[in-house]
């Protein structure tokens, strides 16, 4: 079933050419980064749509765990889960790492989602 997609009034339509290569299809499809990049921009994209107005990172957290385990065949990441005294510093570091991902910096949230606190 084919449905008419109407882009909001004053939206510039989207050439199919230049969106080549910017999804999660892709990524997996010609192995343009390691399952754990491709992982951590799904993860990073899903948290800035924000869908919800909570639980957003809950979400997006588990949906690329499931990205990793269903569809990469690796294991889901740690989250840097640990101490739990140590719970508002690892979330200052995760939003820090997600702030740099908004500027095309994935390097932090790499580190991030593998490590245990």
């Amino acid at each position: 079933m084919a449905h008419d997609f109407q882009y909001p009034p004053g939206a510039t339509p989207l050439d199919p050419d230049e969106t080549e290569g910017l999804d999660v299809r892709y990524w997996t499809g010609h192995k343009t980064y390691s399952p754990d990049e491709i992982a951590v921009r799904f993860h990073h994209k899903l948290v800035w749509i924000h869908l919800f107005a909570n639980g957003n990172g809950r979400h997006a957290r588990l949906m690329t765990d499931l990205l990793l385990k269903e569809v990469l065949k690796e294991k889901p990441f740690a989250w840097n889960v640990g101490n739990m005294e140590d719970e508002d510093r690892m979330r200052d570091k995760y939003l820090e790492a997600l702030r740099k991902a908004d500027n095309h910096d994935y390097s932090l949230l790499l580190g991030f989602v593998r490590r245990k606190g």
